[in-house]
Parts: C-alpha cells; structure tokens; sequence
C-alpha cells in the first residue's frame, strides 16, 4: 500500500487561498497526503484555522519570514524522521505554493511522469493562470546574454527574442525535460533534493527554484514539465501588494544567481556591471509599482 505524500508549503498570510489549496488535496492523490504548512509570521490565522479543520494539516512555525527557500528546507526537515520510519513516501514529496488549487488526480500525475522517467529530480505541472492561459512554467536557466536581454528589453518588448529564450514557454503541450520549474509546484524525488542539499537560503525569495533547477541539472537529475497534470495557481497575491520587498529581493536574487556562475577572479568587471545595473533596474522598477499602487488605491 502507497505511503501518504509529505507535501510542503510556505505560508504567509495566505488568507483564504489555504482553504482552498487544503480543499483540493484529498481528490489530488489516491495515496492520502501530510500537509506541512511553513509558517514565516501569518497575521490573518488562517494557517492556525487550517491546521485545527484539517486532520491532515499542520503547522509548523519557522520563527519568523525567513524566506521562501528557507522556510521550504524547515518544513521538509520537519518530516524527515517520519520518511526515515516509513511512516510516509520515502521516493517522493511535493512542494506548492498556498495558492494553487490541485485538479484532480494531478499530484498522481506527476507522480507517474517521475515514474516514467527514473532520473527526475524534479516534475512540474501545467499551471493555469486565473484567465485561463497557461503559465510558461518550464523554462531553459538564464545566461547572462539572454538575462540580459530579458531584463532590459522585457517590460517593453514582452516577445522579444531574449525573452522567448529566457522563459522558453514555446511549447506547453508536450511531456519534455527543461532547464527548470515554477516552484509554485513541484513533486521532488527525495534522493535529488538530499544530493544538492536542498533549497539555497542566500535566496530569500526569487530565483530559488531556477538555483534548484539548474544544480539538480549539473548534479544529472532531470526536471521534467508534464502537461497532464494541471493546477490552478493565483499568481503573486501577496508579493503584488508589497514592491518595496519583492522588487530589491528579485534584483538581488538575479544577481546572486549569475555572480554565483560567474566567479573568477578576471570575471569580476562583469559581475561588478551587472550589480550596477541591476540596482537601476530596481530603482526603476520599484518607483513604478508604487506610481501603479497609488492609482490603484485612488
């Protein structure tokens, strides 16, 4: 008899996109399932709510926002012991964001995609977005030319050949392997997440599941995207609301994650460039969403 899935998710004042996250587990996999919910500091007791209706939920506070990354690597370590005892799957955990909403039998989906192809470290669904499009979850690992390129053409050129690159979103039809996953959902083989030490806390949020991606890719693991299961994801509804956190945490994060590629010594003018223009880009970027929140909240 299949072990229940360990699945794992951040929370931070997910409000009422938790019940409906919870709601759909149960139809998502025939194997049962313990949900670990990550707390960095909700305020709205919806995470305490949660875990006092659903039996098969609890929670586990981290003492405070500790970023995504970290906040993953705690509530994985939580279960640890029970994967160890037997007490759940050993091969396999899942980890999402509090907004998704699984459709049925999509966790045992990806399940079976990691069946179907034994050097998966990681599998990713297909993720609808709340207007029905789907999201260009599987992507190739940024370069620095195409990054570039991305971020300096892309809030002005949406389908700019950088970009198109960058996301590599051509094709969402098809079972395929690619250089990395949206970490708004993943199925993880055990063995894989363990061989690359887990999530990089350096990331507080941004660019962790590229990090992973990319060091599952180097370490032989495969990240497979797998369109036949599918899941409903509520984009950014918390980080939209606070640009003055998200905005200078998605530069730092893309600058760690190429200075970290780019380390020698005679590389040192690149990544100097590359932190100078990302600070403008910022600077840019940050005074613009609060331009656009103020005439939101006029």
């Amino acid at each position: 008899m299949d072990k229940p899935l360990a699945i794992i998710t951040v929370t931070y004042s997910p409000g009422e996109h938790i019940v409906r996250f919870l709601e759909s587990v149960p139809a998502a996999t025939a194997r049962g399932a313990v949900v670990v919910m990550a707390d960095n500091g909700s305020t709205d007791g919806a995470p305490e709510a949660a875990a006092a209706t659903y039996d098969f939920a609890e929670l586990l506070p981290t003492g405070g926002n500790i970023g995504y990354g970290a906040g993953m690597n705690r509530g994985i370590d939580a279960v640890r012991a029970r994967r160890d005892a037997g007490e759940i799957d050993g091969e396999f955990l899942l980890i999402v964001n509090p907004d998704v909403v699984f459709r049925p039998g999509s966790v045992d989906e990806m399940i079976a995609a990691a069946r179907r192809h034994p050097r998966a470290g990681a599998v990713g669904p297909l993720i609808r977005e709340p207007d029905g499009s789907a999201y260009p979850s599987a992507r190739s690992v940024p370069r620095l030319v195409s990054g570039i390129g991305h971020a300096v053409l892309g809030p002005v050129w949406r389908n700019n050949p950088f970009s198109r690159r960058y996301r590599d979103d051509a094709d969402m039809s098809r079972e395929r392997t690619s250089g990395w996953l949206s970490g708004s959902c993943q199925l993880l083989r055990w063995e894989a997440f363990d061989a690359v030490d887990g999530f990089d806390e350096r990331y507080f949020m941004y660019m962790e599941d590229v990090d992973l991606g990319d060091r599952l890719g180097r370490a032989g693991w495969e990240n497979i995207f797998t369109p036949a299961a599918e899941i409903a994801h509520a984009q950014g509804h918390s980080a939209s609301k606070h640009p003055e956190i998200t905005v200078p945490a998605h530069h730092d994060s893309a600058y760690r994650f190429q200075a970290d590629r780019l380390s020698a010594w005679w590389q040192a003018p690149v990544r100097w460039v590359l932190w100078a223009g990302l600070k403008i880009r910022g600077a840019v970027t940050l005074l613009l969403a609060r331009r656009a929140l103020r005439r939101h909240d006029a």
